[in-house]
């Protein structure tokens, strides 16, 4: 059950909204093979001035960055995918490739309470990390 922060510098339509979560949800689901309803994933607008981003982008407006936290187990191969995904996904929408960046920060399953504060790794989790 990995979560996803998205930031992004510009106000996007409420349609446009719901796809880039679509977007990186999706990636997600073909990747690490998490079940298409588990989804943790918000979008959080920045006014530009206060979300920096690298000199020289052609389209800074575009900056997107997108975090995510996940239980570790997953192959350097999945991760890779992963990070294809979201980018041919975003890219899709319009998002230049060179302005998205993603982040991935993994914990074991026992650093996560869910389903009631009951750690993850005494729970069945549905879908196997290990992919």
């Amino acid at each position: 059950m990995p979560t996803a922060l998205i930031e992004v510098r510009r106000r996007y339509s409420d349609e446009e909204e719901v796809a880039v979560i679509d977007a990186v949800h999706g990636a997600l689901v073909a990747a690490f093979r998490i079940p298409p309803k588990d989804k943790h994933v918000r979008l959080v607008v920045h006014e530009p001035h206060r979300f920096a981003c690298p000199p020289g982008l052609s389209q800074p407006e575009y900056c997107t960055i997108v975090s995510i936290d996940c239980f570790a187990g997953r192959s350097g191969q999945a991760k890779r995918h992963l990070y294809t995904e979201i980018v041919d996904r975003l890219t899709a929408l319009g998002i230049p490739r060179d302005h998205i960046t993603i982040t991935l920060r993994e914990s074991g399953p026992e650093n996560w309470g869910i389903r009631g504060g009951v750690a993850a790794s005494d729970v069945d989790l549905g879908f196997d990390l290990h992919v």
